[in-house]
């Protein structure tokens, strides 16, 4: 029977076939899980364009038997020397000049160290997301692992909201988290936990401080789980204490602005156009200028990658397709306010993967 990771490999070499390319040096980790099940973190994939040919992994003695176990109709090939210098010294030595990478995954050293080892034996060409395209649609059995994680980030945000009382500290909270979601079988966090007390919620990526929570505060929580090598993230705001009318209305036109772009999140739509249905809600309220980021982004293998949920982006959802929806709005000095989902492109319908209530919520 015919691998998963066969068959992602199989429709790799038909890119490769329509880019008129030899071989493919794929040297970003996700990427060659995606195509082997490595798990190792350091080696580069040559994928051939000739049918039947064996994908090879050129790494080093640390991985090799882990290679072995894990990868299945690979070659592997332990590397002499640097990295790249081996890469190099491989490609040299196979049939074709025309070999593709994707320059968004090397460095200048990186790719100075190939060209030195292939010479004018091989003649390289930028190709960049031949494979992040292909992960961008997931199949049933990576939808089923993300449904998972975003269980395990459904219930981590809630037993972290039971948290929020006035003196914790946002270390605290940020570990709680991250324990529990080791706890419920996660490999580790998919980014840096946010935990933002009052002004600090202001800011989008701030990181958990030793700062005391206080009455009458917002509170942005922003956490994501790995599970089974597949990314969750999901944002909630909640106020502790009797919130004014003013902040009442910030997180409503919030709320509005993530409806708006959830309804537009379907088969076939631009991402700029689901990104315009949040911010034109924004604009409505007059509230656009404190939208400071895109809506959202593709969800997978990382927690960032494609599509780009932003202005201006013309690629158009397809099944398969997860995003996340968040817009937000801060305000220096204050604070901020963020909701965020994970959503589902199917041909005839979206899912919400992320569940925990989004109704204004005082603690």
């Amino acid at each position: 029977m015919t691998s998963v990771f066969a068959k992602r490999r199989r429709a790799l070499q038909a890119r490769l076939a329509q880019e008129k390319l030899d071989r493919l040096l794929v040297t970003h980790l996700a990427d060659w899980f995606y195509l082997t099940g490595f798990t190792g973190d350091s080696g580069a994939l040559v994928i051939s364009r000739e049918p039947g040919a064996a994908a090879t992994l050129i790494t080093d003695g640390r991985f090799i038997e882990q290679a072995g176990t894990e990868t299945s109709g690979v070659r592997i090939v332990k590397q002499a020397g640097a990295l790249y210098a081996a890469a190099g010294d491989f490609l040299r030595a196979s049939r074709g000049r025309r070999v593709g990478f994707d320059p968004t995954q090397l460095t200048v050293s990186q790719h100075g160290a190939l060209t030195k080892a292939t010479g004018k034996r091989v003649a390289w060409h930028a190709v960049p997301g031949l494979v992040s395209g292909l992960r961008m649609c997931k199949d049933a059995a990576e939808l089923a692992v993300m449904r998972r994680a975003a269980r395990v980030a459904d219930e981590v945000m809630t037993l972290a909201a039971g948290m929020l009382k006035p003196g914790i500290r946002e270390f605290e909270v940020a570990a709680e988290i991250e324990y529990q979601m080791k706890k419920r079988g996660a490999s580790g966090t998919a980014f840096e936990t946010i935990v933002a007390f009052g002004a600090r919620a202001a800011l989008p990526h701030a990181r958990a401080t030793g700062k005391r929570l206080r009455k009458n505060e917002l509170v942005v929580l922003d956490l994501g789980a790995i599970l089974a090598h597949y990314c969750s993230d999901i944002t909630r705001t909640y106020y502790v204490g009797r919130a004014s009318s003013r902040v009442r209305g910030w997180y409503q036109a919030v709320l509005e602005a993530q409806g708006a772009a959830i309804a537009a999140v379907q088969n076939g739509a631009s991402c700029g156009d689901v990104d315009a249905a949040a911010r034109n809600v924004l604009a409505g309220h007059r509230f656009d200028r404190y939208f400071v980021h895109s809506t959202g982004h593709g969800l997978g293998l990382e927690v960032h990658e494609e599509p780009r949920v932003a202005k201006g982006q013309t690629r158009r959802l397809e099944p398969g397709n997860v995003i996340t929806i968040e817009p937000g709005l801060y305000f220096p000095g204050v604070g901020g306010i963020r909701i965020e989902d994970d959503v589902v492109v199917h041909e005839n319908r979206t899912e919400l993967l992320t569940r925990v209530s989004r109704d204004f919520t005082e603690l």
